[in-house]
């Protein structure tokens, strides 16, 4: 049996907690008790654990040397995708997660690539069940000469809300004005595109800077410390 180094800590009303096995895994608990795990696979793709429930966040199997072995992993309840490009599409992962009972959320041009799931587009809100609901919000380039690589309209970022428990996933964005009207972020997944200014827009109690490749994402605890936020660094590389 494999080791488990456990920590605990407390940080701004949450118990979280570090689970050094294969993934990072932090631990926090809703607004009604119960318990939501996030496990850091890598770059954009995140396992959340919550209420029995198994969803899966951009699950892509190989980038460059690093790769999740999906077949090993239970079914997914829910796979939400933000976008096509192969860092957060990958039709195989796609597949290796999906059971009977699986239902994908994708933004509209994934869904006519995959041929199933449901699409969703900027603004549309969908309540799962009674403690489980998410909205598909905005994730574009607003950088002139990068526009076409994330064109305003097309892609997704996602809010989770759990229990009460807000998760902001951002998709490959830069800090775009609607952020002002993103509020109340319990957790957020921000990509190293401006991510200092878009953590002072949201203004999360946690953040993961993820998605972030080879840039050096060390100062950022520093950068907000001033801001209140718990940054917690993790191999989203």
């Amino acid at each position: 049996m494999k080791k488990i180094l456990t920590c605990l800590l407390a940080t701004l009303g949450f118990t979280a907690a570090c689970a050094q096995q294969d993934y990072e895994v932090d631990e926090f608990q809703t607004k009604g008790g119960k318990t939501v795990r996030m496990h850091a696979l890598m770059h954009a793709s995140i396992r959340i654990e919550f209420d029995g429930k198994e969803i899966e966040i951009d699950p892509v199997s190989k980038l460059g040397n690093r790769t999740v072995d999906y077949a090993a992993f239970p079914k997914a309840d829910f796979i939400f995708v933000t976008h096509e490009h192969g860092d957060h599409y990958d039709e195989q992962a796609l597949k290796l997660l999906s059971g009977k009972k699986t239902q994908v959320v994708l933004n509209g041009r994934c869904a006519e690539m995959y041929g199933q799931g449901k699409a969703m587009k900027n603004g549309d809100k969908m309540q799962i069940s009674k403690k489980f609901s998410v909205e598909a919000v905005p994730a574009y380039n607003t950088t002139e000469g990068r526009e076409k690589f994330h064109p305003k309209g097309r892609d997704n970022g996602y809010i989770l809300t759990l229990d009460g428990l807000r998760i902001y996933i951002a998709g490959d964005t830069e800090d775009i004005p609607e952020m002002e009207g993103i509020k109340d972020i319990d957790i957020a997944f921000l990509p190293c595109n401006q991510v200092v200014k878009a953590a002072k827009i949201i203004k999360p109690k946690v953040l993961f800077p993820y998605h972030y490749g080879q840039t050096d994402v060390s100062n950022l605890p520093a950068e907000l410390k001033s801001e209140g936020i718990d940054v917690r660094i993790r191999h989203y590389e």
